[in-house]
This record gives C-alpha cells, sequence and structure tokens, in this order.
C-alpha cells in the first residue's frame, strides 16, 4: 500500500493542494473550520507532510529528529548573558538532551534536526520534523497522542519520558519515583527530618507525579503522615516560581519544615535565592532538594542535594533505539529506565 499524499488529503478534504500545504506551513492563513477539516482527513489517511517526499519514502535524509516543549527558562538565560563562564551551567533539561542525541548521532552519521513547540501548535511542530527525518525522539505531552500514532505508521518514533502513551512506540524513562524516594529516605533515616515539604509541577506533568509518589512512598514507610497532593504546585517548574513557592510556604504562618523537596532543581535553586534574600540559613534553618543533575546544581551556595538523572544518556539511548528501529522496523518495542544516582550535597548538610 502506497502512502497517502498531498492529493488524496486534499480530495478526502475537498480542498485545493495549495490550501493543504498552507495549514501545514501556515496554519493561521487558513480557517479554522477548513484547517480542521483538512486534519482530519490527513489523520485518517495517515498522511505524513513530507518536505523531502522520496527522501521519507527511502528513509535516506540522514537528518534525526527532536521535539520537546519551549520550556527555556529567563533567570538561566539572563545569567549566561551577563557571565560567559554561566554559560555551561545554565545548560537545563532539554540541552543535555540534545548534547547527548548530537554525540550519538554524529557516531551513527546522522545530523540532528531541533524543533520546540512554539507557536502554530502540535500539527505545526509534526509538519516542520515529521517529512524531513528518517525518525524522531519526543518529550512526552509535546505532541498529542493521536498524531503521534499517524506518524509512526511511517516513521519511527521514541518517546522520552513519561508514561508510553502508544503501546507500539519506544519508551525511554528514568527511575523517578524510586529516586525520590530514596532522596527522601535520605533526608527522614540519616538527618532526622520529619516536617517535610514537597513542591510539585503541573498534575499533568508525568515525571513530576511520579517524584510525588516516590515521596508518598518514603513518608509512608517511615510512618509520617502521608500527603494526598503536593504542599505547592508550580506551573513551569522554573526558578521564579520555586522563590515564589518558597515565599509562600514560609508566609503561610503555620511551623516552618524541616525541608523543602522541589520536583526539579530549577525551582530548588530559585527558593535557595529566595531564602538567602529572607535570611533563612540553608540547611541550618531549612533543609533544600532538587532533581535532575543539572550543572547548576553543582556550583550554587549550598550545592544542591538531588537526584542526578542520565540526562544525556536519554538523548544518547533515544538515538540508538531509533537506528536500531531503521534497521528493523519490525522489533518488538523497548521500554528502558534508566538509574539515577542521589548527590549527597551541602544543602542537606552532606558535602
Amino acid at each position: 500500500m502506497s502512502a497517502p499524499t498531498v492529493y488524496d488529503v486534499a480530495e478526502r478534504s475537498g480542498v485545493s493542494i495549495a490550501t493543504v500545504s498552507r495549514v501545514y506551513r501556515n496554519p493561521d492563513s487558513v480557517r479554522a473550520q477548513t484547517r480542521e477539516r483538512v486534519l482530519d482527513a490527513a489523520r485518517e489517511l495517515g498522511y505524513v507532510p513530507s518536505g523531502n517526499a522520496r527522501g521519507l519514502a527511502s528513509r535516506t535524509t540522514g537528518v534525526l529528529g527532536l521535539c520537546f516543549p519551549d520550556y527555556s527558562d529567563p533567570d538561566a538565560e539572563a545569567d549566561a548573558e551577563s557571565d560567559s563562564e554561566a554559560d555551561d551551567a545554565a545548560m537545563l533539561y532539554s540541552d543535555q538532551i540534545i548534547r547527548g542525541m548530537e554525540r550519538a548521532a554524529r557516531r551513527h552519521g546522522y545530523a540532528l534536526l531541533i524543533a520546540a513547540s512554539l507557536e502554530g501548535g502540535p500539527e505545526s511542530l509534526v509538519a516542520k520534523v515529521a517529512g524531513r527525518v528518517d525518525g524522531f525522539a519526543v518529550l512526552a505531552q509535546t505532541v498529542p497522542t493521536g498524531d503521534l500514532d499517524v506518524i509512526s505508521r511511517r516513521l519511527p518514533v521514541v518517546m522520552l519520558a513519561g508514561p508510553r502513551g502508544i503501546d507500539h512506540l519506544d519508551h525511554i524513562v528514568v527511575a523517578n519515583a524510586a529516586g525520590e524516594r530514596e532522596l527522601t529516605r535520605h533526608l527522614i533515616e540519616d538527618h532526622g527530618l520529619r516536617r517535610l515539604a514537597f513542591v510539585g509541577g503541573d498534575p499533568e506533568s508525568p515525571d513530576a507525579e511520579a517524584r510525588f509518589r516516590g515521596f508518598q512512598d518514603a513518608c509512608r514507610d517511615a510512618g509520617l503522615s502521608v500527603p494526598e497532593a503536593p504542599d505547592l504546585r508550580t506551573g513551569m517548574m522554573m526558578r521564579a516560581e520555586g522563590a515564589r513557592a518558597v515565599e509562600t510556604l514560609l508566609d503561610r504562618g503555620t511551623e516552618r519544615p524541616d525541608a523543602v523537596l522541589f520536583a526539579n532543581d530549577q525551582m530548588a535553586v530559585g527558593a535557595l535565592r529566595a531564602l538567602e534574600r529572607r535570611g533563612v540559613r540553608v540547611p541550618e534553618d531549612i533543609v533544600v532538594t532538587g532533581f535532575d543533575g543539572i550543572p547548576l546544581s553543582r556550583i550554587v551556595r549550598p550545592s544542591l542535594t538531588t537526584v542526578r538523572q542520565p540526562i544525556r544518556l536519554l538523548g544518547e539511548q533515544a538515538v540508538e533505539l531509533l537506528v536500531q528501529r531503521l534497521a528493523d522496523p519490525g522489533r518488538d518495542p523497548v521500554s528502558l529506565e534508566l538509574p539515577v544516582t542521589l548527590a549527597r550535597r551541602a544543602s542537606c548538610g552532606c558535602g
């Protein structure tokens, strides 16, 4: 069965070929009703837009793709701009994945095409990447499951982080729950802390929710009360939100927690700075921890106790799975869980 073409989509949706092209290249130029009709037809047919149909059909573009949400942190970018030495320290989660993918892609003779989900919606993101690569990795929740299902009929797709979503896709995740459980146990058993607060992210963030479950498990194992939800949630999990979160906890008028466990390092770094401004000592007055192990966590003062995940390895493994899938399209799907390690540092009283 031949792959559906732009002509098929145009015929199914009752529009011109030019209109179909505009839907993918400049969606805002097409009326919403027409745009939805074209996209529905494309999904039904299993159509993937292509900048080079011949390359897509033969899998010879020599390019692999990465799609991720554009969660840049203005504070990190400002640091890097004001101090050239801070550039590497300002690298965040997606930056590390990119480096890992680039390294592995070069090893296999591929280039890497990177797309962040910006304006135009997920259909625009898919249009920019899917038709120009031999296969791609996508961070959880970047592209709707239905669109990924359509693309994966024609291209290898690897899911990074979060739930698998689609059973026939290769999938890589890190041990989020186990890592947070070990960190929480360390605070309880090694430091004797009992009043613990957890600052999570959006409830739709699978990684943040898995980390909270690990926190709950450790509290349960220690005989502490088990909260049903994080003490606070933030949206983008950036430094400014971490600072606001710790300010809120301090101003509640209730007993100050012994420790605040943040769902990622960016928020924890923001909290350290806010506590310093308030004259609250870390770890003497309050302990602060993070999760991810971004480079900045090592050089802040005090250095941040965190759960270090192998972020670059995540990117490297994504490329390996894509290359294996290209070589053997019929092999069974793979689901990998990469281990994490606890980094005991000064912000909890270690190191």
